[in-house]
């Protein structure tokens, strides 16, 4: 599959009134010479859960699919429309894993480029640390090949596919004491 730009680089005709000349307004937009109707692209919002048990261990998903299938990742993905990240952390959570999140706390977020459809998408992954129902066992489902739990300590930033999830891993690392803390 060809992977394709930004969406400013790609789209040429307008979508509301279907004339060319859809051009680059600013860094973030396109405007048409001919209705006026102005497009901006920004970032899309993603939800990353983490997840630990009281062995200091993290719950961590091996990717099903396309980007980066086969490579580590942590539970989480697209908050829907009308959707809270705290809604759309505790869905990703369940889809990918069957857990019910009881809890949450935000985290950091970090900027990411996610390839979808052969399509650039700008992101913007929050981090939240969720908190599970008590006995809850983890089943991979969804967009989830296999979960595991891995201590935070043996956590190798480099064997997870998604630039942003390696950063945060990195910064997780680094928050240790906070989330156990926190948990």
């Amino acid at each position: 599959m060809q992977i394709m730009s930004h969406p400013l680089d790609i789209f040429g005709y307008c979508p509301v009134c279907g004339k060319e000349g859809f051009t680059i307004n600013n860094v973030k937009s396109k405007r048409c010479d001919g209705c006026g109707f102005v497009l901006y692209f920004n970032a899309i919002s993603a939800t990353v859960a983490v997840i630990m048990n009281d062995k200091e261990e993290i719950l961590v998903a091996r990717r099903a699919k396309e980007p980066a299938k086969g490579t580590l990742d942590l539970p989480g993905g697209f908050a829907d429309s009308m959707e809270t990240a705290e809604e759309a952390v505790a869905r990703e959570v369940l889809e990918e894993s069957g857990m019910r999140v009881t809890g949450v706390k935000y985290l950091f977020s970090l900027p990411n480029k996610y390839i979808y459809s052969g399509f650039e998408e700008h992101t913007l992954d929050m981090f939240f640390l969720c908190r599970t129902e008590p006995g809850d066992t983890p089943v991979a489902n969804d967009d989830v090949k296999e979960l595991e739990w891995i201590p935070l300590d043996d956590l190798d930033p480099e064997l997870f596919g998604l630039q942003s999830i390696r950063k945060g891993v990195e910064l997780l690392k680094e928050m240790k004491n906070e989330i156990k803390n926190n948990i």
